[in-house]
């Protein structure tokens, strides 16, 4: 195989098999493309808001699960398994929750046994906050037991009768969710600082998504909690997708069901909980989305499935030797920690595999041929850069190093592409174009709180877009009156059209 032959066959299975849209131009297009030809999908089984996600997009989504995981633990959450099913009356308990989730819950029409043998509807979970709190209400005694953190991961679901898309609009989702009871109302407002201190740690500093943590207006929190705080994601469609959200839910859930404490004091108290959930899935998209560019996914090293392929360049003269030299070079790499494969196989060649790799996303390539195994070495190609360079074998040691390098570059990236996006808007045609610039409008609001909602509603009929909400770590002050209603503003809010 040489590589003459590499660019010929290189050519063609392009023409055949790469993107032929752009990112830039049409977003939704090159998305649709890159997650079935970079085999992160295959929807042929045709269930609506429901998807196959395929061994490479289960690899990634495996990798975030491990690192969320490893996190929590960390900050002293420990992994329980909940039932998938929730009887109809936990879920009825909360007000709230009820009325917010009733319509997006998928109900089983067979098994309908309840609690101590009541028959009663049991509901595939939309979310579980009422399996955690009735479980609290039985291990939590006293003071000792606190606080409590605990987590799992699995899938959740949701008739969502808006347009699906794959991963980021759909009916199941593949998440962690947190929940979390403590014995203070200062406590649990402290875990959910915490938890944007997670997701930041994450989905910043390792995956290099940059985020606006927002809290949410007070119609569009969390059904059932007191105040929610969402992390928006710009994806490049100008649309904002929600990633990881936290939730203060005070005293609600524990007083439904009955969920007490007794202090050092003695007394008997309620419980205040706090609820947190990453969705794997969606934090996938934005992966796909913001690193990647018109020849196909960009991964970074941190969950990529494969962090370096090494692809042998033989002839029959030489196969055996170049091999045998490849072999070696991808021992040293996987003790060194770099996730690594040999792509041996003969029915392809060199010039596909490039192909198929970059479409992939893998971060390194390690190309060996004649003149690499004399000269002792091996040729780099980056995928974020394009670039190829020659580097001694003695250097193989720094290839985890610079992956590290890597990811730090494709942050780096992401957050100067933010630079610019968001724009202090002073009337409505301003927030209009904004929007048709792909960017977030910030603007004066009368309110957040519920004398806001009309206005956030003209936002929506009027302008297509949606209040998304204040800034959660920064106190803004309004720089002027309401942008709808003219009337005295107590809030700096952002705006934008979301997915």
């Amino acid at each position: 195989m040489n590589r003459q032959s590499d660019k010929d066959s290189s050519k063609n299975s392009r023409s055949k098999e790469g993107l032929n849209a752009k990112k830039s131009e049409n977003f939704s297009e090159w998305y649709s493309q890159i997650i079935e030809k970079a085999e992160i999908v295959d929807l042929r089984l045709g269930i609506k808001g429901f998807v196959t996600i395929r061994p490479w997009g289960t690899l990634m989504i495996e990798r975030l699960y491990d690192i969320f995981e490893k996190e929590l633990q960390n900050k002293g959450h420990l992994p329980v398994i909940m039932p998938s099913v929730i009887p109809e009356s936990n879920l009825k308990k909360e007000e709230s929750h009820i009325q917010g989730f009733t319509p997006q819950v998928f109900w089983l029409e067979t098994g309908k046994e309840g609690k101590n043998g009541k028959e009663e509807r049991l509901a595939l979970r939309p979310t579980s906050e009422t399996v955690f709190t009735p479980m609290f209400a039985l291990w939590v005694r006293s003071h000792r037991d606190l606080p409590l953190k605990l987590y799992q991961r699995g899938s959740v679901f949701r008739y969502d009768t808006k347009s699906t898309r794959p991963l980021i609009r759909g009916r199941e989702f593949y998440w962690i969710e947190c929940h979390d009871a403590f014995a203070t109302k200062k406590e649990a407002e402290a875990q959910v600082q915490e938890d944007i201190d997670t997701t930041r740690k994450i989905l910043h500093g390792k995956i290099g998504i940059p985020f606006l943590a927002i809290k949410r207006p007070s119609w569009d929190k969390f059904a059932g909690a007191e105040y929610t705080i969402g992390s928006d994601v710009l994806m490049p469609d100008g649309r904002l997708i929600q990633q990881p959200s936290t939730h203060f839910m005070g005293q609600r859930f524990s007083r439904a069901f009955g969920a007490k404490f007794t202090t050092k004091e003695g007394k008997e108290e309620y419980l205040y909980t706090t609820a947190y959930g990453p969705a794997m899935s969606r934090i996938l998209v934005s992966v796909i989305s913001t690193h990647g560019d018109d020849k196909g996914l960009v991964l970074p090293f941190e969950i990529a499935p494969i962090q370096a392929v090494v692809i042998p360049i033989y002839t029959v003269k030489n196969k055996s030797r170049i091999l045998k030299y490849a072999g070696e070079m991808v021992k040293k790499l996987e003790a060194n920690g770099v996730r690594t494969k040999l792509d041996s196989r003969e029915d392809h060649t060199p010039g596909w595999k490039f192909h198929e790799w970059e479409l992939k996303g893998v971060p390194l390539r390690i190309e060996i041929g004649e003149k690499e195994l004399k000269g002792k070495k091996f040729t780099l190609f980056t995928r974020d850069t394009g670039v190829k360079t020659t580097v001694p074998l003695s250097k193989l040691d720094h290839i985890k190093k610079l992956g590290e390098i890597y990811d730090k570059r494709l942050k780096t990236r992401a957050d100067n592409h933010m630079k610019g996006k968001i724009v202090s808007c002073k009337t409505k045609d301003e927030i209009r174009k904004a929007l048709k610039e792909g960017k977030i409008a910030r603007v004066n609001l009368c309110s957040t709180e519920k004398k806001g909602e009309k206005c956030a509603e003209y936002i929506e009929k009027e302008i297509g877009a949606e209040v998304r909400g204040t800034l959660a770590e920064k106190n803004e002050k309004p720089f002027g009156k309401c942008i709808i209603c003219n009337n005295s503003a107590d809030a700096v809010a952002y705006i934008a059209k979301s997915y």
